[in-house]
């Protein structure tokens, strides 16, 4: 659960934007697309084996800092 703190001097534009900031940070909504579908942690794995290995050759390469 997401808690604002809201002053009285804060605008309601304020503590929306706060709210919003704040529920991007902590990746809920990332985490229900996640849970909508079972993947397997062989496949998960695997995603994350082929990203590392994207990383490291656009390291190589130069294009990626």
């Amino acid at each position: 659960m997401l808690i604002i703190d809201a002053r009285e001097s804060d605008s309601i534009d304020k503590a929306l934007k706060k709210y919003k900031r704040k529920f991007e940070r902590a990746k809920i909504l990332r985490e229900i697309r996640s849970r909508q579908a079972f993947t397997k942690k062989s496949v998960s794995r695997r995603a994350e084996v082929l990203k590392a290995k994207y990383r490291d050759k656009m390291r190589q390469s130069g294009k990626f800092s």
